[in-house]
């Protein structure tokens, strides 16, 4: 594929520019984009030749296993990097091996490359190990670059979260095209060839064409990679095509030590398949030169000999003994071995559990299922509860009801009632998770039914302290607290640290909830019980629910303080799920303070997420879009209020069925009350008016006669200073302006436009200079004007006026404080300015910002 590179040049450039800058410590990301055989790796392996003499060069590959390996490509480096890291792999511990993984590549002045191949097929444990990486990549000496393929990334494929966060970092983006026709008639040479008509046939696909130019007919050869590959295998003796059937089979490189294990002659016997371009060869390895030829020459083979090549391979990982489980199951799976499956397939989906690859350890159990008759009932019902967990972490809730049901099934034909009962209070948790709620509180009551008998009071705890959680979710303070004592007790008694944390975080819940000041002391107290005895969820849990009841007092700042500590804890910790939530969180907070663009990036985290963590998210996310005019604002709430209804509760309907009704508040649409405030009216009956006030406000300006709960009690009473005083005081400038604008004064609908304006909430503004104008006023500012909206370097305008403060000379500590925001928030936007400014230092984007035109001189 060299000549391929042809029109790579600027690509390479890019590469070598990297990573002579990592040199100096300023690490970033490179991400290398495009379709199947357009040459991401013709470019991967040019690498070597742009890099400083005193870099290296790491390449690790993500495999098309059916599950794929757990940490693949960090254990394809192996060999490579230093015995710390190496140590680390084999442990299975995952804290070790993320700070094994940066002390590998903490080597000031000498770059490393660090190359891992086909994202798009990565585990859920890799893609982490590269989210640590990436979030600590500006103060290492380290380039990441990345492969994938943008037309298998869907919506919802979990490598977006890691795209998301490579945004916030120094990041480039190198999309291939396709070969142009003066490339491919360099290509095609002396050849005899007519190269328009090669260029016709590939579309100028650089592995299209190679393969044509390999066969040399045109005429005979379909624009499919398929035939072409069909084509040179023809040119292969038998013996070299029966090494290649064997070699397919296996989805990545091929170690040196299996080809002399499978293919008989060994590496020898591979020579003409090499010589003829469809294989590369290296003393530890051989793979097919592309894998669109391997996946060719795999889908050629009868399933018999698929089968005895599955069979083959397996026999020797196994005489092996050191082979990754992954592979052992992947290879079983493809040549029906039950046996193997059996043996292997649960211990591979422990080990991806403990390495956090929810989604490859689902995998396993989803095929050791298809033989749970195998297994006795007790291990059965295990590899079920295990699976229901999974898919719950997954966010895969109707899998997970599926597989606990099961699982409870089993448990009632056998001894043992504490297990019965924890199943049952699994159950419900599931059940909850799918927006079952009716079915949550079933399984729940018989949970703790069960363990009342069963003698075990430490099971019994969390059975109480589950029912206890679904109460005070649903607003029934009385009942949450009567059964959360009851748990906090049995708890202390048996000293199960984990379940008084999670019992004293539903009281203080229900208690903060009713305004008794010992919510906020017992949900401290959750904490801090969490974070002595090692009990990281349950901590990520407590710093969750501290900081959305700061929010719903409007004690924002607060909240966003000990969100920073909390994700600092998450992240420390690596309790991903909760770091996710812990954003969205934050993303909550920062909107209600109109940081909106900030509150967007945030709200971002929950991509992939269970829906549940996602509802407040979309509501964020739509509702930016919708304040600012922008297309695409109401789909996200649609969602998020289907979500929402679901689950019933007015901590997810409060805010989703406030967004929908304000979205047709600002489309003109009255009668989508209609269909909301019977919603409303329920919730309000259940729980009480908390966490429903914009809710109520909004049905109340589309006309509806609903009671309209604080803090937006106010604007319908007829006190709009008293509410606009309030939020002005926590920091809602958006809400501010909103109650301003139900005042007949001129100059309280006119700060009402400037904060709007300042806000780029258009919609809102609009209608507010139209009040004005009813009302006989006459001077109404005119707005800020379209071309003033379009920063020329994309900056938004909390970004540009953070930029105007570092041409001052300020800190961030200082930017901070000038613009009364918190420090990682500025940090965030520095970053930000960087990126967009392409530049590594704070120096370098005042520099460039004044060539460009963006300062005053």
């Amino acid at each position: 594929m060299g000549r391929a590179l042809l029109e790579r040049d600027h690509e390479l450039s890019e590469l070598g520019l990297v990573a002579r800058r990592a040199l100096d410590g300023h690490g970033s990301v490179v991400l290398i984009t495009g379709e199947a055989g357009i040459g991401k790796s013709s470019v991967v392996d040019a690498i070597r030749s742009v890099l400083p003499a005193e870099g290296r060069l790491l390449v690790g590959y993500c495999d098309d296993l059916a599950t794929p390996r757990v940490l693949g490509p960090l254990r394809d480096l192996v060999g490579k990097v230093g015995a710390g890291l190496t140590e680390a792999l084999s442990s299975g511990d995952r804290t070790r091996v993320f700070e094994a993984f940066r002390n590998e590549l903490d080597w000031p002045g000498h770059p490393t490359v660090l190359v891992v191949e086909d994202l798009h097929w990565a585990d859920e444990a890799t893609l982490d190990v590269l989210r640590f990486l990436v979030r600590r990549i500006a103060a290492l000496p380290v380039v990441m670059v990345g492969t994938y393929r943008d037309e298998e990334i869907g919506a919802d494929h979990p490598l977006h979260g890691l795209l998301g966060l490579a945004v916030t970092t120094p990041m480039r983006r190198l999309p291939l095209a396709r070969l142009s026709a003066g490339a491919v008639r360099s290509l095609v040479g002396d050849r005899g060839l007519d190269s328009a008509r090669v260029f016709a046939v590939t579309s100028g696909n650089p592995f299209f064409v190679t393969e044509v130019l390999g066969t040399g007919d045109t005429d005979g050869v379909p624009a499919t990679v398929t035939e072409a590959v069909y084509a040179r295998l023809q040119s292969l003796d038998r013996p070299g095509r029966d090494a290649l059937a064997l070699l397919a089979v296996v989805p990545s490189a091929v170690e040196s030590w299996l080809v002399d294990a499978i293919v008989p002659g060994g590496l020898e016997a591979l020579a003409p398949a090499e010589q003829r371009g469809m294989l590369t060869v290296t003393p530890s390895r051989v793979a097919f030169r592309h894998e669109l030829m391997r996946r060719a020459v795999a889908a050629s083979l009868p399933a018999s000999r698929r089968i005895a090549a599955n069979r083959a391979v397996l026999a020797a990982l196994l005489e092996r003994g050191d082979a990754d489980l992954s592979r052992l199951v992947h290879h079983a799976a493809e040549a029906g071995d039950a046996d193997r499956i059996v043996r292997y397939a649960p211990a591979a989906a422990a080990e991806a559990t403990a390495a956090g690859s929810h989604r490859e350890a689902a995998a396993h159990y989803r095929l050791v299922l298809e033989h749970r008759a195998a297994f006795p009932p007790e291990e059965r019902a295990g590899l079920l509860e295990a699976y229901a967990e999974e898919c719950y972490t997954l966010g895969l809730a109707e899998p997970a009801v599926t597989a606990q049901r099961e699982a409870v099934a089993l448990r009632r034909g056998l001894t043992g009632p504490a297990a019965l009962g924890l199943a049952l209070r699994r159950l419900s948790r599931v059940h909850w998770y799918a927006g079952d709620r009716p079915g949550a509180e079933t399984a729940a009551t018989e949970a703790v039914e069960v363990l009342e008998r069963a003698g075990d009071d430490a099971a019994l705890a969390f059975g109480l302290s589950n029912q206890s959680q679904l109460h005070a979710l649903g607003g029934q303070t009385g009942p949450a607290v009567v059964a959360g004592e009851r748990a906090i007790a049995l708890a202390r008694a048996t000293g199960a640290a984990g379940v008084l944390s999670h019992a004293l975080n539903n009281v203080g819940y229900a208690l903060w909830d009713r305004g008794d000041p010992r919510g906020h002391r017992l949900l401290t107290e959750s904490l801090a019980v969490a974070l002595t005895a090692g009990e990281d969820d349950h901590a990520c849990r407590a710093y969750a629910n501290l900081a959305w009841h700061l929010i719903d007092d409007l004690r924002l700042r607060e909240a966003c303080e000990l969100l920073d500590e909390g994700m600092a804890f998450a992240e420390r910790h690596e309790v991903l799920g909760f770091l996710r939530y812990l954003h969205v969180t934050l993303s909550t907070a920062l909107f209600r303070l109109s940081e909106w663009d900030e509150a967007d990036r945030h709200a971002r985290w929950a991509d992939g997420a269970p829906a549940v963590m996602r509802s407040p998210a979309l509501v964020v996310r739509g509702l930016v879009r919708l304040r600012r005019g922008r297309a695409g604002g109401e789909a996200p709430i649609e969602e998020a209020w289907e979500v929402a209804r679901g689950i019933g509760e007015a901590q997810r309907v409060g805010p989703a069925g406030a967004a929908m009704a304000e979205a047709a508040w600002l489309r003109g649409d009255p009668a989508a009350a209609d269909r909301l405030t019977p919603v409303f009216q329920r919730v309000l009956a259940a729980e009480g008016g908390r966490r429903l006030g914009a809710f109520g406000y909004w049905l109340h300006r589309l006309g509806a006669e609903v009671t309209v709960p604080h803090p937006y009690a106010p604007l319908v009473d007829g006190s709009p200073h008293e509410a606009a005083r309030r939020w002005a005081e926590a920091g809602c400038r958006y809400d501010q302006a909103l109650a301003l604008s139900h005042s007949d004064e001129e100059e309280d609908l006119l700060s009402a436009v400037r904060i709007l304006d300042s806000l780029d909430a258009e919609p809102l503004a609009r209608r507010v200079r139209s009040r004005l104008r009813e009302l006989g006023f006459s001077r109404i500012p005119r707005g800020p004007q379209p071309a003033t909206r379009d920063h020329p370097a994309g900056l938004t305008g909390r970004q540009a006026e953070v930029l105007r403060l570092l041409a001052e000379g300020l800190s961030n500590p200082e930017i901070a404080a000038r613009l009364v925001l918190s420090v990682r928030t500025v940090d965030a936007h520095v970053a930000a300015v960087m990126a967009k400014l392409t530049v590594h230092t704070r120096r370098e984007a005042v520099s460039r910002a004044r060539a460009i035109g963006l300062l005053e001189e």
